[in-house]
């Protein structure tokens, strides 16, 4: 059996167990994974000592903890959100918070760009989206070949339309904007060729442009949504908010700082459910070095060597 289809079968699998018995052998493996160390713990420490300096150490292993928790929740409720019918889905969403919101995007038949940054559960997201309006969105083909098929299948269920991050796929979803339809950008991983650095919780990220580019090239409304994750499996709460028209700003940097700016405030909500075991500050300027590589464990936590 091949490893796409062994990851099929455990998806299809969990797939089949209720949301919070899901979520509550989530929070025993992350609590674990806070307990012994790997490159998860040290990338999450990393980002919150870099992101939080000013807090206690007690505060910041805390939210260490937390958020290992959370990721390990959003990686075995991938089952349901890839395997269960899109109805079935929605049944989980117990509240929507300024859907007023995303309904007069959509209204104002101009296109709708949305910022949707690694918190939460984002692969809800885009189900709810999709069942509202005609939805696009870019995607990074994984690392391992024989994955993309399985993630575009589990995607597509929900009617949303997946482009790789090639100029193929970005022309696409030009085209789609024009038509009117909402373009879905996960905006907070660091792109592989153009991109400035501009600050993320006070810290120079590099970051797209092209949610700026797009922004400036249309009058479509931008708003910036998440999926909360409910406590003891509950389901979720959707959370819906505009966005500062800065990201329409000609200059790459100032839109590329005021999207940061729109990112930071929605996960200062709900600073758990961020994925901050991403290594989002790994390229630097010119003669920075890697803090993933300079920071080391030290009176069990992370200081610079």
């Amino acid at each position: 059996m091949s490893r796409a289809a062994l990851i099929e079968q455990l998806l299809r699998l969990l797939a089949r167990l209720p949301l919070p018995l899901l979520h509550a052998g989530g929070a025993l493996a992350g609590t674990l994974a806070a307990l012994i160390p790997n490159n998860a713990r040290h990338t999450a420490r990393v980002n919150i000592e870099l992101c939080f300096p000013d807090r206690s150490i007690a505060h910041k292993r805390a939210l260490v903890r937390c958020s290992l928790r959370e990721s390990a929740k959003a990686l075995l409720e991938l089952g349901p959100l890839w395997h269960r019918p899109p109805q079935r889905l929605l049944q989980l969403i117990r509240d929507v918070e300024g859907s007023e919101i995303l309904d007069a995007a959509i209204a104002s038949g101009r296109g709708v760009l949305i910022v949707a940054p690694h918190l939460g559960a984002w692969e809800l997201l885009q189900v709810w989206v999709a069942r509202r309006t005609s939805l696009h969105a870019l995607y990074r083909p994984p690392r391992q070949p024989e994955l993309e098929e399985l993630i575009n299948r589990a995607r597509g269920r929900s009617g949303a339309h997946f482009w790789p991050a090639r100029p193929a796929g970005v022309r696409a979803l030009y085209r789609a904007l024009r038509a009117g339809a909402a373009i879905g950008i996960l905006p907070d991983q660091q792109p592989p060729g153009e991109g400035v650095f501009a600050p993320f919780f006070g810290v120079p990220a590099k970051t797209m442009t092209l949610l700026g580019k797009l922004a400036a090239r249309s009058r479509a409304p931008i708003v910036i949504g998440w999926a909360e994750r409910l406590a003891h499996g509950r389901g979720y709460r959707l959370h819906w908010r505009t966005v500062d028209e800065a990201v329409r700003d000609s200059d790459p940097l100032r839109a590329a700082t005021a999207m940061n700016r729109a990112i930071e405030a929605a996960v200062r909500q709900q600073p758990c459910q961020y994925q901050w075991s991403y290594r989002r500050f790994s390229r630097r300027p010119e003669g920075e070095p890697n803090p993933y590589k300079l920071y080391c464990r030290q009176g069990g936590w992370v200081t610079p060597a």
